[in-house]
């Protein structure tokens, strides 16, 4: 594997590595393991540095709502799936979004302070948007899995005898 192919991989896995860590763990020197993370910097490999938050694990005052907004859009001529995305992804309630194979074309991550900003988002910005033919919102409820971290330890099931 080529030193870029490791360092994405090594990133994903925990974004704080230094370049002195990066470079021990690649057998590099650091200077070569800065310039290539760089450059992946600039080519938009590497798009941000974030944390995985477990917002569950943070209390009620900070706990924020989120929802998964499903889009099917209407055909227009001279109107492909991007302009759409362009249209969608500058609300900032929006988080991610995808464009999607199966029944719906987009797929909307979105946050708010609670359930009426989400609603308020569909009702007042997504679907008043010319093309978009249905809208399905799904609530998340629990997170179990955040980007290939497991937010809580597994618990031992244990099984209770009961006896008649």
């Amino acid at each position: 594997m080529d030193l870029k192919s490791q360092l994405i991989d090594l990133l994903g896995e925990n974004a704080r590595y230094t370049f002195t860590q990066l470079a021990q763990i690649t057998g590099s020197d650091e200077k070569t393991v800065e310039n290539a993370v760089l450059e992946l910097e600039k080519q938009g490999v590497i798009a941000k540095y974030s944390a995985i938050i477990n917002t569950e694990a943070m209390g009620e005052k900070y706990q924020k709502v989120q929802a998964l907004i499903e889009v099917k859009v209407a055909p227009q001529k001279l109107k492909g799936f991007d302009s759409y995305a362009e249209e969608i992804y500058t609300f900032k309630e929006v988080q991610s979004l995808y464009l999607m194979s199966g029944g719906f074309d987009l797929a909307i991550f979105v946050e708010g302070k609670n359930i009426t900003d989400i609603a308020r988002f569909v009702s007042e910005k997504l679907s008043v948007i010319d093309g978009i033919a249905s809208v399905q919102t799904h609530f998340i409820l629990k997170k179990y899995k955040i980007e290939g971290h497991i937010t809580q330890p597994t618990k031992e099931h244990e099984r209770q005898i009961i006896q008649a």
